[in-house]
């Protein structure tokens, strides 16, 4: 999946974002919108680490979207209760 692949289905994997960086706030991840930039700085700034070290877990949680099944914000509860 490509940036512009996540960008456009950000409601279904900031679930994942949330999960892998949980120091995330969902007004962070509505702010991100899917935009690669915007998730390397909250990291940065949520995480007092380097942006070099931010775009590597960004590379590796990217890595990650295409073998795990995505599910919205929405559909997570109903899952899990389910």
């Amino acid at each position: 999946m490509n940036w512009d692949q996540i960008a456009g289905k950000w409601k279904q994997v900031k679930g994942s974002a949330k999960s892998h960086w949980g120091k995330l706030t969902n007004d962070d991840l509505d702010v991100i919108s899917g935009q690669r930039d915007q998730l390397v700085g909250r990291i940065q700034q949520r995480y007092g680490i380097a942006k070099d070290e931010a775009q590597h877990q960004v590379d590796e949680w990217h890595r990650t979207l295409d073998s795990e099944p995505q599910y919205s914000e929405e559909e997570l509860p109903r899952r899990k209760a389910g």
